[in-house]
């Protein structure tokens, strides 16, 4: 059970249904994930929604990119929701389900392409070691530049910001999804 009600938009006050309107004529179409909780807040709510829209859909890198770093947060914070709606945007933007499901038991994927390998190093250590290495570090600002480079780190923290809302908040998960089995087999892809 959530640990924050979800709102009806007759629910709302004034500021949240202008948030709400915002997030849903955007990119992500409508109110859901994280931003369920956050709509209790309108203002934090805004001002990620505009943080996130920038970092999933104006990076510059390719979606598949992008998700990687996305996955590999979600793992690290086991974050079910997080995890489920990601593992279908990675899917949609090109990853493999054996990828997604490497992503989901912690190892590296066999094979990634060179900028996939880049992200992937970039992101694991930011996630894991809270901070690249100077190698990982200097080979995706190297590949990618300056701008990218925090691009990924950000990324790294905006999701983990989102993990940290979606464990504590205890939103339901969507409609016929299991969890995602953290250290089991296989994390859930579908």
């Amino acid at each position: 059970m959530s640990k924050y009600e979800i709102l009806t938009r007759d629910e709302m006050s004034p500021r949240q249904r202008q948030v709400a309107d915002a997030i849903a004529a955007g990119p992500r179409g409508s109110i859901k994930g994280p931003f369920i909780a956050l709509i209790h807040n309108p203002e934090l709510a805004n001002h990620l929604q505009a943080l996130g829209e920038h970092l999933r859909f104006r990076t510059g890198l390719p979606g598949h990119l992008v998700e990687i770093a996305v996955l590999i947060t979600a793992h690290r914070w086991s974050s079910d929701y997080e995890w489920l709606a990601h593992a279908r945007i990675g899917r949609e933007a090109g990853l493999s389900n054996e990828v997604i499901t490497s992503l989901g038991t912690g190892r590296r994927p066999d094979p990634l392409d060179s900028d996939a390998s880049l992200i992937y190093d970039f992101a694991y250590e930011t996630a894991w070691q809270g901070r690249p290495s100077d190698s990982a570090f200097s080979a995706l600002k190297s590949r990618f530049g300056s701008a990218t480079s925090l691009d990924v780190l950000a990324v790294c923290g905006y999701y983990t910001t989102l993990a940290f809302i979606l464990n504590a908040a205890e939103l339901p998960l969507p409609s016929g999804k299991l969890p995602a089995g953290w250290g089991q087999k296989a994390a859930s892809v579908e």
